[in-house]
């Protein structure tokens, strides 16, 4: 079961997991492929079964992400309250990914809080991880500024 694979749901109850298989429904992308872009309603959220999905900023066309691993999740924006998806999901190659609606995962998380709590806290550490590897990415490709506290109140 590619779920257990995803690291964002180690260690929840079985049953949690099943109702969350029961909801899941597989889809599958070619290359080039756009699975959403920015600013459209966050709907649902993907888990990648395989392939790569490319995630990119609506308003500088960046790439923030690079979703190549069995059981990552991105659309994201739909699980912590946003209306709209933050970046835009593009396939680099041909994917597979399971399609979890919003409304009902809610649900899901509602009947069993330990798990929804656990899967949460799971995912504030993906999320910061990600970050992480953003930062670090982006200071390696712009150079330091330099400035100077000579006569600066520090």
């Amino acid at each position: 079961m590619i779920i257990k694979q995803a690291d964002l749901f180690y260690g929840l109850n079985h049953n949690f997991i099943k109702d969350l298989m029961a909801i899941a429904s597989r889809t599958s992308f070619v290359k080039g492929d756009i699975i959403f872009r920015a600013d459209e309603p966050a709907t649902h959220f993907y888990i990648l079964i395989q392939g790569c999905v490319r995630l990119r900023l609506s308003h500088a066309g960046r790439e923030v992400f690079t979703s190549c691993r069995i059981g990552e999740i991105f659309g994201w924006s739909s699980l912590i309250g946003r209306d709209t998806y933050s970046a835009s999901a593009e396939c680099i190659e041909t994917a597979t990914l399971l399609k979890i609606d919003r409304q009902q995962f809610q649900s899901i998380l509602e009947k069993d809080l330990t798990s929804g709590y656990l899967f949460f806290k799971q995912l504030a550490a993906a999320l910061g991880s990600r970050l992480i590897q953003l930062y670090e990415r982006e200071t390696e490709t712009v150079p330091a500024a330099s400035s100077s506290t000579e006569g600066a109140a520090v």
